[in-house]
């Protein structure tokens, strides 16, 4: 039937019921041919976590996996990538990365992820809060807006970086 990805909540207390299940895999159902699948854990906070997988088969009998120990590391620079798709219509991802306070410098500066037209009026605001450091993706999704090329700028503390993107309806 398929698998559930489980990461563990508080990896300091490893209780049967402190186990999240993220997401749920669908299998490829019975085959001799080794399969391949996969599965992105993103926008998490620097940190060790742990994961288990849990393979559920069609008679609802289920079975977990070894216990993997994963370590997530601070980006070590700001970033702000390209827009995915890019042109889009009606939505579209932006990844962007904050380092770790101590390489930045910005312990506690507010994370703002503002999106722009081409006259610089502020179309929409998509973060404006506290981010721990990591990797973040968020989707704009541009319902009210028209074509056109629309500018997304991200500023954390002093810095800030813009990126150009292209709605076509």
């Amino acid at each position: 039937m398929g698998f559930e990805i489980e990461r563990l909540k508080n990896s300091k207390i490893e209780k049967l019921n402190s186990w999240e299940r993220i997401v749920f895999v669908s299998g490829s159902g019975t085959t001799t041919e080794t399969q391949t699948y996969s599965y992105n854990d993103d926008n998490l906070p620097s940190g060790k976590y742990q994961y288990r997988l849990k393979q559920i088969d069609f008679n609802g009998k289920y079975e977990y996996s070894n216990v993997v120990d994963v370590e997530m590391i601070s980006p070590t620079e700001f970033s702000l990538a390209q827009n995915y798709p890019n042109p889009f219509n009606p939505s579209t991802t932006i990844r962007y990365s904050i380092p770790n306070v101590t390489l930045s410098g910005v312990e506690g500066s507010r994370v703002q992820l503002k999106v722009y037209d081409v006259l610089g009026n502020e179309v929409a605001v998509l973060v404006d809060e506290y981010k721990s450091a990591g990797n973040y993706d968020i989707d704009f999704n541009s319902q009210d807006l028209s074509s056109g090329i629309y500018f997304y700028k991200l500023r954390i503390g002093k810095n800030e970086l813009v990126k150009k993107m292209l709605l076509l309806r």
